[in-house]
């Protein structure tokens, strides 16, 4: 029984190493994200909490960790907690897979693509039990239009996702950064690219898309009764998955750890850095569309989702699929 703890312990810290690192920057992406948006509508921002506001994240944590909290009287009070933790807890699991630079990685399993997009569909249970959980309609109607609207944007994301593979000819993410070396997909499959940072958005509920915080403009859609730690762990998990969905951009378009050019300059610069880099420009896009661009209607989203993103993004897999056998680039 020890041994086999002891041959845990190794996992464990890896495990740590990767989870740690990302709480801290889930906190923080908060802070940056109110200074982003403060700068771009001439405000100051957070700046009394710590130096230039850098405690301003554990003040707030601290604030909701000594709320209380309260679970509505004919709420199902088990899976009413449960359903934040799973909202929290897969935004965390899909980083096993990520690979941070070659070799830098929990599980390089060879399926690492239909884990993400397994773990990505499973996010919308933790909605749909919030709202079901707290025995109120708003919160119901919310976490039911929260679904559609994930369910709805993952189509795009899986045949954009396809695109990618095709090109690539593996499932495995390391594979799929190694075959970027030279030319990004983000230049051929510029198209899906747009499509998969806007997906990204609805997917993970960010404005313009964010219609389950818009119900009558009063209450918050899905999480409208959680208070305390239970409400920070939906928030926490949106922000979570707002850093992998840029992972997952930066892996699939942008040469993960690869540097933009394969000139001394570039490449002393460790592969860890360059991932960083690419996942903090992509997490800035989603701050600037939040401060740019105003709220969509319901049907405006669904329009976009069914009728423009699906049929361009089933075209686009068809047109990679025939110049791939046409020019015999299909690897073994």
């Amino acid at each position: 029984m020890l041994d086999a703890l002891l041959s845990l312990l190794p996992l464990i810290g890896t495990i740590l190493l990767i989870v740690i690192p990302l709480l801290l920057a889930v906190a923080y992406l908060t802070l940056v994200e109110r200074k982003v948006i403060a700068a771009m509508q001439l405000r100051v921002g957070p700046n009394v909490v710590g130096w230039f506001g850098l405690l301003q994240p554990f003040a707030d944590g601290l604030k909701l960790l000594h709320k209380e909290t309260i679970i509505p009287t004919r709420a199902n009070p088990l899976i009413f907690l449960v359903a934040p933790l799973i909202t929290f807890g897969l935004s965390l699991s899909a980083w096993a897979v990520i690979p941070f630079s070659l070799g830098w990685v929990v599980a390089n399993i060879n399926v690492g693509v239909l884990y993400l997009f397994a773990i990505s569909s499973l996010g919308v249970y933790g909605i749909i039990i919030a709202g079901w959980a707290s025995n109120s309609k708003y919160a119901f109607l919310g976490a039911l239009r929260s679904a559609a609207q994930m369910v709805s944007y993952e189509v795009s994301i899986g045949l954009v996702i396809i695109a990618v593979l095709l090109s690539a000819g593996s499932m495995n993410l390391t594979s799929i950064v190694e075959s970027q070396k030279g030319l990004w997909y983000v230049i051929p499959h510029l198209p899906m690219a747009i499509i998969f940072i806007i997906s990204a958005l609805a997917e993970t509920n960010r404005a313009p898309f964010d219609l389950p915080e818009a119900e009558a403009e009063l209450v918050s859609g899905y999480n409208v009764e959680y208070s305390s730690m239970t409400f920070a762990l939906f928030f926490l998990g949106e922000y979570a998955n707002m850093i992998l969905m840029s992972a997952m951009g930066t892996i699939l378009f942008l040469g993960g750890w690869l540097p933009p050019l394969e000139m001394v300059p570039f490449t002393w610069i460790p592969g860890i850095i360059w991932f960083f880099l690419k996942i903090s420009f992509l997490l800035f896009i989603f701050l600037w569309v939040r401060a740019t661009f105003p709220r969509y209607r319901y049907d405006q989203l669904m329009h976009l989702g069914w009728k423009v993103f699906l049929p361009f993004s089933l075209g686009w897999v068809m047109i990679t699929a025939s110049v791939i056998v046409v020019l015999g680039v299909i690897k073994a």
